[in-house]
C-alpha cells in the first residue's frame, strides 16, 4: 500500500476572515437582543416601550452593521505572506 503524502490544503478564508465573521455574528446577536422585550404582562394594557429609540433606530442600525461586516468578512482577500 502506497504511503499518502500530506499536502497542505488551501482554505477559502484566512484566520482573519473567520474572526471577522464571528465578530459580525456577535454584533448581529447583540442587535437582536436590543430588539427583544417591551411586552406587557397584561394583555389589556398597551406598552409604549415598543416605540423606544433603542428598538426603532439603534437595534436595526446595529443589525445592518453586522450584516455589512459579514459581507466585508466574506469579500476580504487574505494577506499574501511570502
Amino acid at each position: 500500500m502506497a504511503k499518502k503524502e500530506n499536502t497542505p490544503t488551501d482554505f477559502v478564508f484566512s484566520k482573519q476572515n473567520y474572526v471577522l465573521l464571528l465578530i459580525s455574528l456577535a454584533v448581529i446577536v447583540v442587535g437582536f437582543a436590543l430588539l427583544a422585550g417591551g411586552g406587557s404582562d397584561n394583555p389589556n394594557e398597551f406598552s409604549e416601550e415598543i416605540f423606544s429609540v433603542r428598538r426603532l433606530y439603534v437595534a436595526p442600525i446595529i443589525i445592518l452593521g453586522g450584516y455589512f461586516l459579514v459581507i466585508y468578512a466574506i469579500m476580504k482577500k487574505p494577506n499574501k505572506e511570502i
